[in-house]
């Protein structure tokens, strides 16, 4: 078992999440489904209370606390993909499913999970610094999902 483990609080739906995650995306999985021991604030004995899964190889516990917390921007998943392709099915899984758009290649799952879904040459570009990071990044700023063509054009300074 490792040392860390990520948990991520959910009203209800942790157990729909994981199935989700684990059909969306590679190297993803749901593990055990333990019932609730007894009754607890936010639901009763034998409901669903912790989901163990796999998300792009990272161990999570999905815990099903109720409404008391909320996602934000200050958490997120960040995948990087490979190209247009990659970006678009993990974007589209995400915000065909009940999620949302945001900027700069950021999306919310119906969960209010918060997801990058970033190319790694857009990764690339602005880790490197100078001009084409500054290209790279002016070019990102009015994206919603990102277009690595246009990417890929800023990069090159056409």
């Amino acid at each position: 078992m490792p040392k860390a483990i990520i948990c991520v609080w959910f009203d209800k739906d942790a157990e729909e999440a994981a199935h989700f995650y684990a059909k969306t995306f590679p190297e993803s999985a749901v593990g055990a489904i333990h019932q609730a021991p007894g009754d607890y604030p936010n639901g009763k004995k034998g409901e669903t209370l912790m989901v163990d899964f796999t998300v792009l190889g990272i161990p999570c516990v999905g815990l099903n606390g109720g409404p008391t917390f909320k996602h934000s921007e200050a958490f997120s998943f960040q995948v990087l993909t490979k190209d247009q392709a990659e970006t678009d099915r993990y974007w589209n899984a995400i915000v065909n499913n009940g999620g949302e758009e945001s900027a700069c290649g950021w999306c919310k799952d119906k969960w209010g999970l918060s997801w990058q879904i970033t190319p790694k040459i857009l990764v690339d570009a602005v880790g490197a610094g100078g001009a084409k990071a500054k290209r790279a990044f002016e070019a990102m700023m009015p994206m919603k999902k990102i277009n690595v063509a246009t990417i890929e054009r800023a990069i090159s300074g056409v």
